[in-house]
C-alpha cells in the first residue's frame, strides 16, 4: 500500500458560532466544540484512509480560551501518525472575531480515528503516512509517545485489576 502524504487529507472546517451552541452567558459550549473538533479529526482520517472511520479516543482536549457567540471557529485537522487499523488525528481550533480580525488558539486535541468497513468491523489496514516536513515528522513522533504511553497505561490498570481478582 502506497504511503499518503500529511497534506493529501488535511481538512480545515469553518463554523459560525450562534445562539443555539452557547450558554446564557455568550460562551459556546465545550462540547460543541468537542464535536466540531470530531467532525474535523473524522475528515481528515476519511481522507486518509478512503474509507468510514469512528472515534476510538480522544486522547487530550485541551481548552485555551472561551469561545464567544458571533465569533468563526476554524477546525484544522491532519493525520500525525497511522497505524494499523487506526490513526492519531490532531486539531487545532481558532476562533476570530469577524469585525476585528483578531483571530487566537483557543483549543487543540489528539483524537484516535479507527478505519472501518461496511459493516462496522476494522479494516484490514490504512495506508502508512508519509512526512514531508520537520514539523510533521515531529508530530508523527510525538503521537507514538501519546500511543506508547496509553497503551502502557492500559497494561498497568489490566495488571492491577488481574491482581485484584487472586484469591488471598
Amino acid at each position: 500500500m502506497e504511503p499518503r502524504a500529511v497534506s493529501e487529507s488535511a481538512s480545515v472546517l469553518v463554523q459560525w458560532m450562534g445562539p443555539a451552541d452557547a450558554n446564557a452567558a455568550g460562551f459556546v459550549h465545550g462540547g460543541t466544540v468537542m464535536k466540531l473538533c470530531d467532525e474535523a479529526a473524522a475528515t481528515a482520517a476519511i481522507r486518509h484512509a478512503r474509507a468510514r472511520v469512528v472515534t476510538a479516543a480522544v486522547d487530550r482536549m485541551t481548552f485555551l480560551a472561551p469561545v464567544h457567540v458571533g465569533e468563526l471557529l476554524t477546525l484544522r485537522a491532519s493525520v500525525n501518525a497511522v497505524w494499523r487499523t487506526s490513526m492519531e488525528v490532531g486539531v487545532r481550533v481558532h476562533a476570530e472575531h469577524p469585525r476585528s480580525g483578531e483571530v487566537r488558539h483557543t483549543n487543540s486535541a489528539y483524537i484516535t480515528m479507527v478505519a472501518v468497513d461496511a459493516d462496522g468491523h476494522p479494516l484490514a489496514e490504512v495506508p502508512p503516512l508519509r512526512c514531508e516536513s520537520p514539523e510533521e515528522t515531529r508530530r508523527e513522533r510525538e503521537a507514538q509517545v501519546r500511543r506508547a504511553n496509553r497503551l502502557a497505561e492500559r497494561e498497568e490498570l489490566l495488571r492491577h485489576r488481574a491482581a485484584e481478582a487472586q484469591p488471598a
